[in-house]
């Protein structure tokens, strides 16, 4: 699933429209990129959150345990359903065009 421009709208400088091509073919790869995107965002935004209070000294030495294991199973089932749909952890990382990418390309994995 891809945005592509309209080129009926988009000539004269006029604002942009977009639609979405859809490919009967990789729609169900395309979804699951979709999903396995925002469970790494998520997953990303956990680990960060854990990594800030285990810096604050806010969790105790069994709940750093628990919370680091959770982290690390989770990172190994995305690299799972990766390989099973021939993805990447890279794929995942959508380009937002000026915005950069979704996610921090230097962000380290458990």
């Amino acid at each position: 699933m891809t945005a592509v421009e309209d080129p009926h709208t988009t000539h004269g400088g006029s604002a942009l429209a977009q639609r979405l091509s859809v490919d009967p073919d990789t729609v169900e790869r395309d979804l699951i990129k979709l999903v396995l995107t925002i469970v790494e965002l998520l997953r990303q935004l956990m680990e960060r959150t854990a990594v800030h209070r285990v810096d604050q000294g806010d969790l105790a030495e069994d709940e750093e345990e628990r919370i680091g294991m959770t982290l690390m199973i989770l990172h190994e089932r995305m690299e799972e359903l990766c390989k099973r749909y021939g993805l990447t952890m890279d794929d995942l990382n959508l380009d937002l065009g000026p915005l950069g990418s979704l996610l921090p390309r230097d962000f380290p994995s458990p």
